[in-house]
Order: C-alpha cells, then sequence, then structure tokens
C-alpha cells in the first residue's frame, strides 16, 4: 500500500497571500488607534497620548510597510488580484498612519488650556 503525501504549497503562493494579510492586520491596528484617540483627554485635561496609541500607530505602520515590501518581492506574475487590491489598500493605509504617527507627536492641539479653547479668545 503506498500513500502520496499531498503537494506542497508553492513558497511565492503564500508570500502572495502574506500581502492581504498584512494589510488586514494593519487596518485593524488603524481603528484600533482611532478607538483609543479617547485616552487624550480627561475632564478636560490634556494627558497625552497612550502608551496603546503609540503600539497601534507604530505597529500598523510597521505591517502596512511589510505588506508593501511583501508584494515588491512577489515575481510579476503573482502581482495582480488580491494581492494588488491589498497593496493598493496597504499604501493608503500607510498614508493614513503616516499621519497618526504624526500627530502623536503634534503638540497639545489646546494650547494646553483644557477644552474649552477660551486661553484663544482672552488675552
Amino acid at each position: 500500500m503506498t500513500t502520496t503525501a499531498p503537494a506542497p504549497v508553492p513558497t511565492r503562493h503564500r508570500r502572495a497571500l502574506l500581502v492581504p494579510l498584512l494589510a488586514a492586520v494593519s487596518a485593524g491596528l488603524l481603528v484600533a488607534h482611532l478607538a483609543f484617540s479617547s485616552d487624550t483627554y480627561r475632564n478636560c485635561t490634556y494627558l497625552g497620548p497612550s502608551t496603546r496609541m503609540y503600539v497601534t500607530s507604530w505597529a500598523g505602520l510597521a505591517c502596512a510597510l511589510g505588506a508593501l515590501l511583501a508584494f515588491a518581492t512577489l515575481p510579476r506574475t503573482e502581482r495582480r488580484g488580491l494581492a494588488l487590491v491589498s497593496a493598493v489598500l496597504g499604501l493608503l493605509l500607510t498614508l493614513g498612519l503616516l499621519a497618526t504617527v504624526h500627530w502623536l507627536y503634534a503638540p497639545d492641539p489646546a494650547g494646553g488650556d483644557g477644552c474649552s479653547g477660551l486661553h484663544l479668545l482672552v488675552p
């Protein structure tokens, strides 16, 4: 009795699946970062970005760039379909996550005077 082993999946097909996987993880991290944006203020006091905002923003950017790198290393014959759509989505996610990283290091939008914004009106 002979048994035949299943044919192994070529590694290039696995790499093609890595592109949508990394893009999906990046999108999830962007959504998580935006959900954590309420961590910045508490009782009209600016607390600054939380650690989880830093982690989700930087990890999302790394995943989005990883998706683009994985797409760039695919052979031309594999750069179509789901991998291509995911790479375009990864490019848009990269731009969005670059904006979130910029906002992490931007100064306090209220100028450190709480939520009222009266410091702009009253000298």
